[in-house]
């Protein structure tokens, strides 16, 4: 393996001319460079010669940086260029000169929970793009959490976990690639992963920022990584608001945790209900500037390490984290920064008043001009902003020539988009110009929904009414769920206090039609064709005139439509009911009619004189015969 002084001035792809080291890792050396294209600033990150020997790396690495270089998020350190030299694969970066968290935390500083709200949600906002782009990290750890000079956040190395993870050279066969203080549940077992094992680190990556311990922290990286197999993280009191998300990312089971753009919501709502976080101490200006003092390209080309004069260390930028066992190695934590031969320094020594005085000119020259405008600039009283709409202030500051500086946070009492505060006061006289803070309401805070399941249809419109929402109902026909109990409910999890949450609750079982050609069948047929269509048939036998076959279905009860499951009652023919022919012997024909009539029965043919009585009768007298059948009578 090289040493890492042993590439300062070498030229890379024909346009990058590496001009100082930055840091070094387990896998790569990484280094200031210049672009000679584009004469910018870059990072070269120069992997390990025996990677290029590994093809399953270097096939991984192709893809995986064709990927990472089409990322494009201002969270995201950008990858403007890759290849392969003799001596290994490279990635150009941009270039990051404010440290990494590693750095604030070596020195003993720690994040306060507005801070950490801040980073989390800068992080997390960046893996929610990558993960929706297909791209895990799997090492998400304070080394790959990188800073500008300006504290915007950066996260490194996107690909190259993955790719290493196919690097025979590093790690034995299916071994785990990522941190293990950092690495979630699902990495220890070696499992699948996906965006959540990020988001796991992520928590695990604030808790260290704001109290200086990682959980779950042992002896060995065994015991380190079996620890949280299936113990969820307690976040500790100093955390505060974060506590609730952070202890979310680090249940042990990724379907029980946030993804990334939850986690980064979480984090604005913690943000906005913080004091405004403090800028970064960062560890400051990095290798570019001490190399830019030092006589930029031309003297660093020649200067290999042998020649410096000085060693200073500096943050580790763009390196790996060390670890037992996992990562890429251990880091050396230091970066040379070379200076001039003696002679050159004495010489800029000697010009050092000359520039001094006309530094100071320039800034009286600043000074006296910035008085002027100061002077010329008017001041005017700050409007009342406060109640009004977010709108409506934006207007009333553009006519006293302010500019609006707008923060937000929830509030259960001021609608959305309302001031809930501004800072100047009104009447307060300011420049024009000069900017008003005004803190406007985002409405009251989303809430959790409440479980509905197995309630009564006024048990469920009660329950949403206490947690602040409004409830629709919709019935919807059910065989299993009987009528007025909740089935689902939609949205569920988090809402916006007032949402409309729709109920859906059981009507019963489905109403059908029952089926309307069973008269005149056998009943074992109609009794099928009722099972057929989910109706319990009920027989019921009785004489019938309109259906004389016994054994045949005379009619249904209910017909239509019925509710599914129903009894339907089917009247089944017994024949038509008979009646035996009364005696009317000796009656005139008048009282035979009514006495037929009477029996349910006609008078049919006269035969004899009309005056006459009855004497004999056809059918005779005590024959049964059916209903409405026709008597003959004779008379004499």
């Amino acid at each position: 393996m090289s040493r890492i002084a042993d590439h300062v001035g070498r030229v890379l792809g024909g346009r990058y001319r590496l001009l100082a080291p930055i840091g070094t890792g387990g896998s790569a050396h990484v280094y200031l460079a210049e672009d000679s294209t584009l004469r910018r600033r870059v990072a070269v990150k120069l992997l390990h010669a025996a990677l290029a020997d590994d093809e399953s790396f270097l096939r991984r690495f192709r893809a995986e940086a064709q990927a990472a270089a089409a990322l494009n998020h201002p969270n995201i350190m950008r990858v403007f260029d890759w290849g392969e030299d003799e001596d290994g694969p490279y990635l150009v970066l941009e270039y990051l000169s404010g440290g990494s968290l590693r750095d604030v935390l070596d020195r003993g500083r720690r994040l306060t929970p507005a801070q950490a709200a801040s980073v989390g949600g800068q992080a997390a906002k960046a893996l929610d793009y990558a993960h929706r782009r297909g791209l895990v990290h799997r090492d998400i750890k304070p080394a790959n959490l990188l800073f500008d000079e300006e504290g915007r956040l950066c996260i490194a190395d996107f690909g190259v976990a993955r790719a290493l993870a196919e690097a025979t050279w590093t790690e034995p066969a299916g071994s785990m690639v990522g941190t293990a203080r950092y690495a979630a549940p699902e990495q220890a077992k070696g499992g699948s992963l996906d965006g959540k094992a990020d988001v796991y680190a992520l928590g695990l990556v604030l808790i260290e920022a704001v109290t200086g311990e990682v959980p779950f922290q042992a002896d060995t990286t065994l015991a380190t990584l079996m620890a949280r197999v299936d113990t969820p993280v307690v976040a500790p009191p100093e955390l505060g608001p974060l506590a609730p998300m952070v202890e979310a990312a680090g249940r042990p089971s990724p379907s029980e945790r946030p993804d990334a753009a939850d986690f980064a919501r979480q984090a604005e709502a913690v943000a906005r209900d913080l004091p405004e976080a403090a800028p970064l101490n960062l560890v400051g200006p990095a290798a570019a500037e001490t190399a830019r003092g030092a006589g930029a390209g031309a003297d660093l080309a020649g200067a290999g390490v042998g020649d410096l004069t000085e060693v200073r260390s500096r943050p580790r930028l763009y390196d790996r984290e060390a670890d037992h066992g996992i990562g890429e190695g251990d880091i050396t934590g230091f970066t040379p920064l070379p200076l001039v031969e003696p002679a050159k320094a004495g010489r800029r020594r000697r010009r050092w008043p000359i520039v001094l005085g006309v530094l100071l000119a320039v800034l009286a020259i600043a000074a006296g001009a910035f008085a002027v405008v100061q002077v010329a600039t008017p001041s005017h009283p700050v409007p009342r902003v406060q109640g009004a709409s977010v709108l409506d202030a934006r207007r009333a500051l553009a006519l006293g020539k302010f500019k609006l500086a707008e923060s937000r946070r929830y509030d259960e009492a001021v609608p959305k988009d309302i001031v809930l505060a501004q800072d100047p006061a009104a009447g307060v006289k300011r420049k024009e110009g000069s900017a008003v803070h005004v803190v406007v309401s985002d409405g009251p805070a989303p809430r959790a929904v409440p479980t509905l399941a197995n309630l009564t249809e006024q048990q469920a419109v009660d329950a949403l009414h206490n947690a602040g929402f409004v409830a629709a109902v919709v019935p919807a026909s059910s065989d299993q769920v009987v009528k007025g109990i909740v089935l689902s409910w939609t949205p569920q999890g988090t809402q916006p206090k007032g949402a409309s949450i729709t109920i859906t609750v059981s009507s019963g079982p489905p109403i059908v039609a029952i089926p309307d050609n069973l008269v005149g069948q056998p009943y074992d047929a109609a009794a099928k064709a009722l099972a057929d269509a989910g109706f319990v048939s009920v027989r019921k036998d009785d004489y019938s005139d309109d259906v004389p076959d016994v054994g045949k279905v005379v009619s249904l009860s209910p017909s239509g439509l019925a509710a599914k499951g129903s009894k339907v009652t089917v009247l089944v023919s017994k024949g038509p009911k008979t009646v035996a022919v009364p005696g009317l012997f000796g009656d005139k024909v008048n009282e035979a009619k009514g006495v037929l009539e009477g029996a349910g029965l006609t008078l049919g043919n006269l035969y004899g004189p009309p005056k006459g009585r009855v004497f004999a009768t056809n059918p005779s007298e005590g024959r049964k015969v059916p209903r409405g059948t026709a008597v003959d009578i004779y008379t004499a």
